[in-house]
């Protein structure tokens, strides 16, 4: 990880390496948070920019609502110490990870009267899936793991004890070889990636999981599918069974660490002609100018560093 200068914490900027927690954080003992992961992009002809600023500080709320946290700051406080950490930290393309997270001043399962903390870091942070992945696109295997049941824990939050889940599929995928595990939801469709959604090319449209099976309501998964209507694409939200994925024409999956990243290869068996497909390749193209700005069509995503 490449170090940054300063940190946002609960309302004020402290260097990186003064930015800590006691040990009996309670969010660190239990997993009751919530967080986001945000791009900022440059551009020569217009600057840095973060990509769907406002949506992602949105969901940052709806997941503590869901989870029953209060946040301590606004929506506009948040939203405006983002742009801050960026600036501080003379930024021109980064990471952002806001968490919202329970402290130390009580400890056991009932989170209430627990002091509630925010934190806002910003890092120089490249292609999540590897510039080859992005080109070539990345080797994926259906996990052993099954996502979330709806009513175990709440999808639609993107909480942070939720991503164990995503560890042991990540760390088993890489184990046995491969980039990426591919989960499916507790009735065996198709959920999502370890922290991405997915997405396959079949008879002439775009398909994705309905929301409905267990996953998270991607911010760039919501980006590909209205990039699809500005493309004439068609994209049907549906249940999607593991076999479909191995006789797809193309797959992808969308984030924002991954972005759109192909996928070439499930299970041993080869996507499509085993590499990124001209759809796929289409709708990455389009993302990158939106992201950078050259798109002026989509330029209301882009918030101004």
């Amino acid at each position: 990880m490449e170090k940054s200068e300063k940190i946002w914490m609960d309302g004020k900027l402290v260097p990186w390496h003064e930015a800590n927690v006691h040990v009996l954080t309670h969010t660190l003992h239990y997993g009751l948070g919530v967080f986001e992961g945000i791009r900022c992009y440059s551009s020569k002809e217009n600057g840095s920019a973060i990509f769907r600023l406002q949506e992602h500080v949105d969901r940052l709320f709806q997941s503590a609502v869901i989870l029953g946290i209060k946040v301590p700051f606004s929506n506009k406080e948040i939203h405006d110490a983002i742009l801050q950490v960026v600036r501080e930290n003379k930024l021109e393309e980064c990471y952002i990870r806001p968490i919202v997270f329970l402290g130390d001043n009580k400890m056991g399962l009932n989170p209430k009267g627990v002091d509630v903390r925010c934190a806002i870091a910003a890092w120089p942070w490249g292609t999540y899936l590897g510039e080859d992945g992005l080109e070539k696109g990345i080797r994926v295997r259906i996990s052993s793991f099954t996502r979330h049941h709806v009513n175990i824990s709440m999808t639609k939050a993107k909480a942070c004890g939720y991503y164990i889940n995503s560890i042991l599929a990540k760390a088993e995928a890489h184990s046995d070889g491969y980039d990426e595990g591919i989960l499916l939801d507790p009735s065996g469709f198709v959920s999502e990636g370890s922290g991405e959604n997915i997405f396959i090319y079949s008879k002439g449209k775009l398909h994705t999981p309905s929301l409905s099976c267990s996953n998270l309501d991607g911010i760039t998964r919501d980006a590909v599918i209205q990039i699809c209507h500005e493309l004439g694409i068609g994209v049907e939200e549906r249940n999607i069974t593991r076999d479909e994925l191995y006789i797809a024409e193309e797959f992808f999956l969308s984030g924002t660490a991954a972005e759109i990243t192909p996928v070439r290869e499930i299970d041993n068996r080869v996507i499509g002609s085993g590499k990124k497909g001209p759809i796929t390749d289409k709708i990455q193209q389009t993302f990158f100018e939106i992201a950078r700005g050259s798109n002026v069509d989509f330029r209301k995503w882009l918030t101004p560093v």
